[in-house]
């Protein structure tokens, strides 16, 4: 059961991954056009670098903020489940954020990355 569960948690964190990784991809391609223009414009690669990040910390925060009683509550449900751990384990709560939150700061940082390397003079084009 805990081999299944461990799965589970484990594709659960890359569907996240992904997911979160597809929107800030999404979300860097739409904005080349004012992401050209802030390069042109004198904007330090590490700027950009940081707007995009902003987002990702974002998401993450509001995923996290809305995900802890989500999952306080469905621990309850699954209490019987749980051998040799208490429902609310401060321990593998932390674990379990700690893992979620860099995971999701890595998935951000790809698609940073690249929004740094965006040719000013195509970006202008793209439109």
């Amino acid at each position: 059961m805990a081999t299944l569960a461990s799965a589970f948690g484990g594709l659960a964190l890359m569907l996240a991954a992904i997911g979160l990784y597809g929107v800030l991809a999404c979300t860097v391609v739409r904005r080349t056009n004012e992401i050209g223009i802030r390069l042109a414009l004198g904007a330090q690669r590490s700027q950009l670098m940081g707007l995009v990040m902003r987002d990702a910390t974002r998401m993450l925060a509001l995923g996290t903020a809305i995900g802890l009683p989500a999952a306080w509550a469905a621990s309850q449900l699954v209490s019987s489940m749980l051998f040799g751990l208490a429902t609310n384990d401060p321990t593998t709560i932390l674990v379990a954020v700690t893992v979620l939150v860099l995971t999701g700061l890595l998935a951000g940082y790809l698609p940073a990355r690249r929004a740094t390397k965006v040719n000013p003079l195509l970006a202008l084009r793209h439109e």
